[in-house]
């Protein structure tokens, strides 16, 4: 492991003092999940990466909607109602 100093504030302290009371672990170590949750939530995939993935999955999957492409807005606008 590497050895880390960071700064945080008095509510982020006394929040995370807490919740590793409860939890059982280390401050150091939540803050450890923490950084783990932010690194796969983002992961190192680039821009361009990300345009391409999009560009392969589209048309994969069928909506079962023969108006979709002429219609998209008001569809989307019904599956936001629900």
């Amino acid at each position: 492991m590497v050895r880390t100093q960071i700064q945080l504030t008095e509510e982020q302290a006394a929040k995370l003092k807490k919740m590793a009371a409860i939890k059982g672990v280390s401050i150091a170590e939540l803050i450890r999940r923490g950084v783990e949750v932010l690194l796969h939530s983002h992961g190192t995939v680039t821009p361009e990466e990300r345009r391409h993935r999009a560009i392969a999955v589209a048309g994969r999957f069928h909506s079962g909607r023969s108006n979709l492409s002429s219609k998209h807005d008001e569809h989307l606008a019904e599956a936001y109602k629900k």
